[in-house]
């Protein structure tokens, strides 16, 4: 008999138009909330909605800030961008966070923007990275899974040539604290990053979106995992769920949705500004079975709509 779902849950600050002082709150506030088990920052080096020269912050050195300051939440990037650092240069940075969250990292990458995004292209001409196609992005993608998995577990360096990476001496030191290593989740919905998923993800993410697609990429997943001979269900299903604080039915729906679609690993995307006590008010509105919190004012006009009260059973 098929056990049922246990469903996950986390939320995700985007580090954009926002100041790191309210990332840091709401990230200490939900590291309080048992409910919240994780919680995922956004790899961008430009904003990609709102004022396109307003404020962003470098995932991952913000990631290392934010493991300092919480003790139990596990914590991630969703996703990595695989086209902007080295993968070797990102073992390392993942190892180093690692350590500083003593053993509390979600690695997630995937093969960076979507081409069809309108501001794509724009981060990475302005860092001067080249943004190849996808072709080329996939196949990177793939060998890089496989090159920081040895860096974070081998003992000994060793040479990697590939059709895109090419190391010479490759050495990891220190290794990550969780063992054999932090568990890797792929995030993307693409037929071909797929593939790469059935090869070497533990988790997979598709950023939100329909239901019903992201279903029927979850099936398409199972077909490519059984090609392989890997069991699907050792893949956890992971979905990005925006969180409407005036309307929180929506989201519930929503939550009631994916998880009947088998995805278990539920992030819940808070939008600033971020009222007052949001980590508590998501864990009492949307996470089942929590009693809701006393709220202090709401700022400005940052405020909740009245906590929904169901009428006494008879």
């Amino acid at each position: 008999m098929t056990q049922p779902l246990i469903p996950r849950f986390g939320i995700m600050t985007a580090p954009s138009q926002v100041d790191y002082r309210d990332i840091l709150r709401v990230w200490r506030e939900a590291d309080a909330i048992p409910e919240i088990e994780h919680a995922w920052l956004f790899d961008h080096l430009m904003p990609i909605g709102g004022d396109p020269n307003g404020v962003i912050y470098e995932g991952w050195t913000l990631l290392s800030a934010l493991a300092a300051h919480t003790q139990r939440l596990r914590l991630g990037v969703l996703v990595t961008s695989n086209r902007i650092r080295p993968p070797a240069m990102l073992a390392k940075i993942a190892a180093t966070v690692d350590v500083i969250s003593d053993g509390r990292l979600d690695f997630g990458i995937g093969v960076g923007s979507r081409p069809s995004h309108p501001l794509a292209r724009r981060e990475y001409e302005a860092h001067g990275l080249p943004f190849h196609d996808t072709a080329h992005a996939v196949g990177s993608l793939a060998e890089a899974c496989t090159v920081i998995r040895r860096l974070w577990t081998e003992n000994e360096p060793f040479e990697f040539h590939g059709t895109h990476i090419q190391l010479t001496g490759a050495f990891g030191n220190p290794k990550p604290v969780q063992r054999p290593h932090p568990p890797l989740l792929i995030g993307g919905r693409s037929s071909a990053t797929l593939r790469v998923v059935a090869e070497h993800a533990d988790v997979w993410n598709i950023p939100g979106g329909d239901i019903e697609d992201a279903a029927e990429r979850s099936a398409l997943l199972d077909r490519y995992c059984a090609e392989i001979g890997r069991d699907p269900a050792s893949i956890t299903r992971s979905i990005v769920l925006p969180v409407s604080y005036d309307d929180p039915d929506t989201t519930r729906d929503a939550i009631n949705e994916a998880t009947a679609a088998g995805f278990s690993h539920l992030i819940l995307g808070l939008s600033p500004p971020y009222p007052d006590n949001v980590a508590q008010w998501t864990a009492a509105e949307l996470i089942p079975t929590r009693p809701a919190p006393p709220f202090s004012p709401p700022r400005r006009h940052e405020s909740f709509p009245p906590r929904r009260r169901e009428p006494p059973s008879p």
